[in-house]
């Protein structure tokens, strides 16, 4: 089946990737800053090291990895902090993938709906479209030029430009199912792009199995929904009230810095390029709460 080596193996996703690639019979090698597993190699940014054993018989690799964007406030040094995780990271991998001469059949990397920018307007983005000059942009734009570096070697990228990550386990539902997020954010007419983990790790899987599955691609849910029309859902799923007005943008700019212009702005963003090669099992929000909450209508 091969063997799928995975950086933020240790994270939401890549946790759960790991488990659906092993189910199906791929070896997984785990590059982390702490080994403790015997599929887990080390491997230090500031060092320039990556443990050459990480490589061995390995046919794919798949970047996850990079800082939280929202785990903190945006200060300088953590701007830093976001970027570097990401682009340090993919050169490392290309450096030593280079060096090494590992005989990868592509290189998948996570990329972030915010290439488009926080805005909101009708716009729908697709692939196509420019990104912004924001700063969560500015991440993405630096993030998929490293990525597309191994396209020098003759090794086939994907890229995945991934809205909010609906799980049961940790992320943006956790944060979401608390008296502040219970609420609407700003006007709520702002757009939130998600997608159900279980199609984001397929849509991993496809980039593994199939070759015509190579470019860049929004890894997002067919279905859009304003941040009102979100919570009001989630609030439904949960049986639990929202709150009865809204979460003032002031409050959020002060609790929040800067990052808060991600939570207040949103467009839609297209998935029909995604769409002609894979069939979301969550194409609407309905279903993918459902599923994870383990209700039944």
């Amino acid at each position: 089946m091969g063997t799928i080596l995975i950086t933020g193996g240790t994270g939401l996703i890549g946790k759960e990737l790991t488990k659906k690639l092993t189910d199906k019979g791929y070896a997984v090698n785990i590059l982390t800053r702490s080994p403790k597993n015997e599929n887990e190699y080390s491997w230090n940014v500031k060092d320039n090291f990556i443990d050459k054993n990480a490589f061995t018989n390995v046919t794919h690799i798949i970047h996850l990895a990079g800082a939280g964007i929202t785990d903190k406030r945006w200060t300088n040094n953590r701007k830093k902090e976001l970027i570097d995780s990401r682009v340090k990271t993919t050169n490392l991998l290309f450096e030593k993938v280079k060096k090494h001469q590992v005989p990868i059949k592509s290189f998948i990397s996570a990329s972030g709906i915010g290439y488009y920018g926080a805005v909101t307007s009708d716009i729908v983005f697709s692939e196509e479209d420019k990104p912004k000059n924001d700063f969560i942009s500015k991440i993405c734009v630096k993030w998929e030029d490293a990525a597309l570096k191994f396209e020098q070697l003759n090794i086939p990228v994907t890229i995945l430009r991934t809205g909010v990550v609906l799980s049961k386990q940790d992320g943006a539902l956790q944060k979401m199912n608390t008296p502040l997020f219970l609420s609407v954010l700003g006007e709520g007419k702002q757009y939130m792009p998600w997608i159900h983990i279980d199609d984001l790790c397929e849509l991993y899987t496809k980039a593994i199995e199939d070759t015509n599955f190579k470019g860049i691609f929004n890894a997002v849910a067919p279905e859009h929904q304003t941040n009102e029309s979100f919570t009001r859902a989630l609030s439904v799923v949960l049986k639990k009230p929202m709150l009865p007005f809204n979460a003032p943008s002031f409050v959020l700019k002060t609790a929040l810095g800067e990052m808060a212009y991600i939570l207040l702005n949103g467009s839609r963003v297209s998935s029909k390029k995604t769409a002609k090669f894979y069939t979301f099992m969550y194409p609407d929000l309905n279903s993918a709460l459902y599923n994870i909450y383990e209700n039944r209508r």
